[in-house]
């Protein structure tokens, strides 16, 4: 796993585990990371990340619309 140093102003009243969470649940939302990643980058479990997931507006049904109606079209 890389490490990643990041300088953020002192002014953003953030924590390093709240930065974290913010990372993992966009990286999540962009389908960079799987549930299960993105948990594991939180160090929570799949449950608990699935649940936070609605506090950083991302949804846990991460499905492309271009994809949603390519499947439409075919059922």
């Amino acid at each position: 796993m890389k490490t990643l140093t990041v300088n953020i102003p002192d002014n953003l009243d953030l924590t390093n585990r709240e930065l974290v969470l913010f990372l993992a649940s966009k990286l999540y939302e962009q389908g960079k990371l799987s549930l299960g990643q993105a948990a594991e980058l939180a160090g929570l479990t799949k449950r608990t990340f699935a649940e936070l997931l609605n506090q950083y507006n991302v949804s846990l049904f991460n499905y492309p619309s271009s994809e949603l109606s390519s499947d439409v079209k075919n059922a």
